[in-house]
């Protein structure tokens, strides 16, 4: 099992050979669509991702001690975004998910190249897997 720094090191690595934003797109798009598909049974009102502009679904599943993410967005660059945020921090425990330090989201210029809709909705992203961490760390 990696931990979340090295998985972000892995996906800085992922993008290091592309400076053209559009093969960068195509990386994330790529990420997305190697996304395991979310059942329908969470495509649900309670786990769409308020402040995103396209629909991003966030399934959380606490076992063993650790929370596993699934996700899924009608948006082929946001459901790229979502994949990585998944990569990065399903497998963990809350605790780990609460001091992640999530360095990988600059390195790779992702922070640059987001309209203002879509870095808002990152930052809700992020909130929401922050907020079920904060929820399931009293349960260790």
């Amino acid at each position: 099992m990696n931990n979340i720094n090295d998985i972000q090191d892995e996906i800085i690595e992922e993008f290091e050979g592309f400076d053209d934003w559009m093969d960068r797109y195509q990386v994330i798009i790529d990420m997305g669509n190697a996304l395991p598909a979310l059942g329908e049974q969470y495509k649900t009102a309670d786990n769409i991702i308020e402040g995103c502009q396209s629909r991003v679904w966030l399934q959380a599943d606490f076992e063993d001690g650790v929370l596993r993410f699934t996700a899924d967005s009608d948006a082929i660059i946001v459901k790229g975004i979502i994949s990585m945020l998944v990569r990065v921090l399903s497998g963990h425990t809350p605790a780990e998910i609460l001091d992640a330090d999530l360095y990988f989201i600059d390195r790779i210029g992702l922070h640059d190249h987001l309209s203002p809709t879509r870095s808002n909705g990152l930052v809700a992203m992020i909130k929401r897997i922050k907020a079920y961490a904060l929820a399931y760390s009293t349960q260790q």
